[in-house]
């Protein structure tokens, strides 16, 4: 797959601001380069429905499918005379065959690892990518818990579920917070939480326009109430995993840096996969976060031509 840009980069105007942070943070003409390319498209084959090698065959006749190394399911998905980009309108996947997910999107359940025994948790679901991936590694036994926090966020987690065949999901509609009245306790958490989105410019140009260091403060404020919340949802020896799709260090770093700190049962695990990573923030803007943090996995568009995103799995002792 070939990094083509899409963008005239004198028609996108970055924030001084953010050209300023951002160069702090990384190679900010790599950066800018791969942010504004196209995304190669990517596709999961949903298990639930039919199998890697029964989807290969159906889509090989005109689509190259190229294998992302860290996820078993994942490809990359070209039309073989390069005439179409549309792949949601193709009958596999209205039958949910696959579903079309970024690459780097796939790793959080990865790291998760749900087991078909077990009773999981999605705090902050919809639309469903990680949901509908959590479901099939689960071999839609146990229990999936996918929750989400507003009306409107619903309506795509239903449907999307519903396409890919889920059967073993209860979902719910309450701010993360509230889960905790339950009094259930959960073997795995995903806290995908809200983000200023700053790993996905490619795909939404718009993040530039409204990106603000004031935005990214209260994004921090609730992240940080998330993830206290899934952490304490969890059995012991639970394992939660903490995403988001912002390459800002107030919103990973520092959110995973506050937990570990707060409670001295929060245990970082490494996160091994077959991926190009970039070193995790340990200083920035006069703060410093704990060396522990080294083990989470940050990655940067440039890094394996994906979203930039960011991954910790932490374990409760």
């Amino acid at each position: 797959m070939r990094t083509i840009p899409f963008h005239n980069f004198n028609e996108i105007i970055f924030k001084p601001k953010f050209i300023e942070r951002y160069s702090k943070l990384t190679d900010w003409e790599s950066f800018k380069q791969c942010s504004l390319s196209f995304l190669n498209r990517s596709i999961r084959v949903n298990t639930l429905k039919i199998s890697v090698k029964e989807l290969k065959e159906r889509l090989e006749e005109n689509w190259t499918l190229e294998h992302i190394p860290w996820c078993r399911e994942g490809f990359l998905i070209e039309h073989a005379k390069k005439e179409r980009r549309d792949i949601g309108n193709l009958i596999e996947h209205s039958l949910g065959y696959f579903y079309l997910q970024e690459a780097a999107s796939m790793i959080p359940p990865i790291v998760l690892e749900p087991k078909s025994h077990e009773v999981v948790l999605d705090i902050a679901a919809s639309p469903g990518s990680k949901t509908t991936q959590i479901a099939q590694y689960m071999e839609n036994k146990g229990i999936l818990i996918a929750n989400d926090y507003t009306i409107d966020r619903m309506k795509p987690l239903t449907i999307n579920l519903q396409r890919c065949g889920v059967s073993n999901a209860i979902i719910t509609l309450m701010e993360g917070q509230w889960l905790k009245k339950s009094g259930i306790g959960f073997d795995k958490v995903l806290v995908d939480a809200p983000c200023s989105g700053t790993g996905t410019i490619r795909k939404s140009v718009k993040t530039v326009y409204i990106w603000n260091p004031d935005m990214v403060k209260r994004l921090s404020i609730t992240q940080k109430q998330l993830i206290e919340t899934g952490f304490n949802l969890l059995k012991e020896n639970g394992t939660l995993v903490y995403s988001t799709c912002s390459l800002e260090p107030e919103e990973n770093e520092e959110v995973v840096d506050f937990l570990i700190n707060k409670y001295e049962n929060a245990k970082l695990e490494e996160i091994k996969l077959n991926l190009r990573r970039s070193p995790a923030i340990l200083e920035f803007e006069k703060k410093g976060y704990s060396n522990e943090i080294k083990k989470c996995l940050r990655i940067w568009p440039q890094d394996n031509d994906t979203e930039g995103f960011f991954v910790a799995n932490v374990r409760k002792d």
